[in-house]
């Protein structure tokens, strides 16, 4: 088993390090999501649709809710500002008042992070690990919550695209990929510490499929008990990713059990929470791998 790890501050929820793993449910509040589960193909009814599918998350087993509204999908267009911050606020506030949870709000941008606490959220998922907006830093170290840095090396010239299996990063070099990795990630958490984030408030994510290759992906899952060390909770999201439809050659509606598969190494092998969109299947495969291996 793991070592304990600082306890999180959260006013909704206390987390056992090591103990168990914890489940993040996926809320895309967008048009273009690569999984297919993007609520903004009807607008008028997204709001509802993302409470609807947060409550069934959280009676699924769900421990924390992410709200996103910009995919991140290989070869995605970036949104405005205003999009982002209209497409999720509103989401945030209604499903604030639905879940007894906590809620994370993907973003790189400070002053939608700002909005999203002020809305009802409570973790930051920083896609870029502070490195996009600089600004973040002091959004995090001032409301004092939780953060997820991921790291990422994703360029739009590394991203092929085929019709069925989607986008997938190529040619994309590391000298020694976890060590590169780890190197980033630790340059990501000197630069929250120097500027008043605390040690107990920082979770880190490798980035699996972020500026990746599928074989670096495969590897990366199959070597994350490198990460450990680093003395940071671990969030791994594979769910529905490229890797696995280039592994197996299938779309990704019917990628759950290359998912399940990689959701039960990365707890093997060290991950403290699972980002998944198909939360009761992955719960039951995050619970059964918790009693072989812990």
């Amino acid at each position: 088993m793991k070592s304990a790890h600082k306890p999180l501050p959260n006013s909704l929820a206390s987390f056992d390090w090591g103990s168990r793993t914890y489940v993040m449910g996926i809320v895309n509040i967008t048009p273009d999501s690569f999984s297919g589960d993007g609520m903004l193909q009807d607008e008028a009814t997204a709001v509802s649709k993302a409470v609807a599918q947060a409550q069934q998350f959280i009676a699924d087993g769900a421990d924390i809710i992410d709200i996103g509204g910009e995919s991140t999908r290989p070869g995605s267009v970036p949104i405005s500002l205003a999009d982002e911050l209209n497409r999720i606020i509103p989401v945030i506030e209604a499903v604030r008042q639905a879940v007894d949870a906590p809620i994370s709000v993907d973003t790189y941008r400070a002053a939608v992070a700002t909005a999203a606490l002020e809305a009802g959220a409570n973790w930051i998922n920083d896609v870029w690990g502070l490195r996009m907006d600089r600004d973040m830093v002091h959004v995090v170290a001032n409301a004092g919550c939780p953060v997820v840095l991921m790291h990422n090396r994703s360029k739009p010239k590394d991203v092929t695209q085929e019709t069925q299996l989607g986008g997938r990063y190529v040619g994309v070099e590391y000298e020694d990929l976890i060590l590169d990795i780890q190197r980033e990630l630790q340059e990501s958490i000197e630069f929250a510490l120097a500027h008043g984030v605390r040690d107990e408030q920082i979770i880190i994510d490798p980035g699996i499929g972020f500026g990746k290759t599928v074989g670096q992906n495969r590897q990366l899952i199959n070597e994350l008990a490198q990460f450990i060390d680093m003395g940071y909770p671990i969030l791994v999201g594979p769910s529905r990713k490229s890797f696995i439809g280039y592994t197996l050659n299938l779309p990704p509606e019917e990628r759950i059990e290359g998912t399940a598969a990689a959701v039960a190494i990365a707890i093997d092998r060290g991950a403290d929470i699972i980002r998944v969109h198909d939360v009761k299947i992955m719960a039951r495969v995050a619970r059964m791998t918790d009693h072989i291996v812990r």
